[in-house]
């Protein structure tokens, strides 16, 4: 039996614990930014497959705000040429060669059928400029590499991370892309992508300096201004927070540095993007427990918290849109191992459901405009069912974590002021991640338009160990601010759990098949949508309260809907 069922499946024989959930529906904190609404891939060319083009339609549909998807390797060159079949942590686009003399040949075929890809879609680009093509490497070999789930990460770094042999060339290239984007969908639509220069320039994916980044990010910032003047550019995307000083060094030269393509004062910067990952471990079997996956969700927060600390200390910079360019509970999707084997169940929507809203609650504290946190998982075709990739569908059946940002597509509106017994202080998550008692938290809105109020509840843990199910009353109170006169409202109750919109659950219980049927590729893609925990019932209002009693296992995540 998969060690992440188990705490699913015997959970319900351990005492439960009653926790107390309130939702004051009179008491707004500003409006819910629309955070979970950006993903991302290393590998450009899987968005054409067939899974990926079902899996794009299914994150248009997400959300009534804009989805957006960024992904590497949209300059990279194909090696063979002719070849732009996707593999792990890799793509190509042939966008840039040069002719014997060296005169730049531009291509825009694959990169046009990509973002037409999205766009027919309903996903707009978070176009990241990057990398570098082959003909404009320092040293252009080896270029291409071979990675495999267990590789040794640092294979993949080769030529595509070097400096630019002309930095005219580059910021040619970047004007003549963009110049083209205009030219083929408008300006209108152009300006309403993200234009984003590199990826963690301050690990291995950047073979230069910081300073030749700042260089690099100058060329490409001014020659996407160049082609369309008021196009929205942004960065560094750097590894690990603010990574000690390179976040502040980088405003700082957005500031006031000197810009190396224009030798005037500073460069371009409409929004500000860094990363943020947790750190899971498989923790080897004692007298006391099993050997078990846990999770570390406090060491993302604590890269979230830091590059918020250093942002808000720039009052220039502070009231810029930030966007965190992944947000992950591990650093590598292409890769497999115990420590991640937390991606085909519940641990992994629940790990989003807390990571996301302690992001929200940390962009409060330090006066944020989080605009984005982006997921780094997509689609892997031609792989086995339920692979352990960090993925976001298998062979086209959504795994449990699609359906945790189909609920965070339903949390619109004003956030509202909601509390539980049960959910652990921001500076207890930040300090000791979730290692004792398990977080039942709350995020709640009120969409006044549609006259719906949401909240999601979860029960999370780092460990995958039993823990009890948990008792759970929500009071919602202040809805006669709204509904005055009303008597009854119609209550839709979405879960996420063992039994409810869970592929993974279904596929075991049939037997785990790699080869299955019509009828059960049917059964299984059902099992991946977001489902309700019975049917929509009617509640009673009075003087402005309903409430409502449930039960919530270990992992799982409810999100209950009221509506007059």
């Amino acid at each position: 039996m998969s060690s992440l069922l188990l705490p699913i499946l015997i959970s319900s024989a351990v005492a439960a614990r009653h926790v107390h959930i309130s939702v004051d529906a009179s008491s707004s904190m500003g409006v819910l930014p629309p955070v979970a609404r950006f993903f991302g891939a290393d590998e450009p060319n899987e968005a054409t497959t067939p899974d990926g083009k079902v899996l794009l339609a299914e994150l248009g549909q997400l959300s009534p705000h804009q989805t957006y998807f960024r992904t590497h390797n949209l300059l990279t060159t194909c090696d063979p040429s002719d070849d732009d079949t996707p593999r792990l942590k890799w793509g190509c686009t042939n966008a840039y060669t040069e002719d014997s003399y060296g005169n730049p040949i531009y291509n825009w075929t694959i990169i046009d059928e990509i973002f037409d890809t999205y766009l027919e879609r309903g996903v707009k680009p978070y176009a990241q400029i990057g990398f570098m093509p082959r003909a404009l490497a320092t040293d252009p070999e080896p270029y291409t590499f071979l990675f495999n789930a267990t590789n040794t990460y640092n294979i993949i770094f080769t030529a595509w991370s070097h400096v630019p042999t002309s930095w005219q060339k580059w910021g040619e290239l970047v004007f003549q892309w963009v110049k083209h984007e205009v030219e083929l969908r408008g300006a209108d639509e152009v300006n309403s992508w993200y234009w984003e220069v590199w990826n963690e320039p301050n690990i291995g994916y950047w073979n230069g300096t910081e300073q030749q980044y700042f260089t690099l990010y100058d060329y490409a910032v001014y020659n996407v201004r160049r082609a369309l003047p008021t196009a929205r550019v942004g960065g560094p995307e750097v590894a690990g927070g603010p990574s000690g000083t390179w976040l502040g060094l980088f405003l700082d030269h957005t500031i006031n540095g000197t810009n190396d393509a224009t030798g005037g004062d500073g460069s371009p910067l409409d929004f500000i993007s860094f990363h943020a990952k947790g750190s899971p471990i498989y923790v080897n079997a004692t007298n006391s427990a099993p050997g078990h996956l846990q999770m570390n969700v406090s060491a993302s927060l604590q890269n979230v918290r830091d590059a918020f600390a250093v942002i808000s200390s720039y009052p220039s910079q502070k009231n810029k849109p930030v966007i965190i360019g992944e947000d992950d509970p591990d650093g590598c999707a292409a890769c497999q191992s115990d420590a991640y084997n937390y991606r085909n169940g519940l641990i992994y929507p629940s790990y989003t459901a807390v990571a996301f809203s302690r992001d929200l609650d940390l962009a409060l504290r330090y006066n944020i405009n989080l605009e984005g946190t982006l997921t780094w998982a997509f689609a892997f075709q031609n792989t086995s069912y339920f692979d352990g990739f960090r993925v976001l569908a298998t062979n086209q059946i959504d795994k449990p974590i699609m359906n945790v940002f189909r609920m965070f597509g339903k949390l619109t509106g004003e956030r509202l002021v909601a509390n539980s017994t049960g959910q652990l202080s921001l500076d207890t998550v930040l300090a000791d991640s979730v290692r004792g008692a398990s977080d039942v938290g709350v995020l709640a809105a009120y969409n006044q338009t549609e006259g719906k109020l949401a909240a999601m509840v979860w029960n999370y843990h780092d460990d995958a160990l039993p823990k009890p199910d948990v008792q759970i009353t929500l009071d919602v109170s202040g809805l006669d601010t709204h509904w005055q006169g009303c008597e009854s409202a119609n209550l839709t109750h979405y879960r996420i759990g063992p039994t409810h919109s869970n592929s993974y659950t279904k596929w075991l219980a049939m037997g785990s098949p790699q080869s299955p049927s019509r009828a059960q590729i049917a059964e299984l893609k059902a099992a991946g949508m977001l489902q309700t925990l019975g049917s929509p019932s009617n509640v009673k209002v009075e003087s402005g309260k309903v409430e409502v009693a449930f039960s919530l296992p270990i992992h799982a995540i409810s999100l209950l809907v009221l509506e007059k």
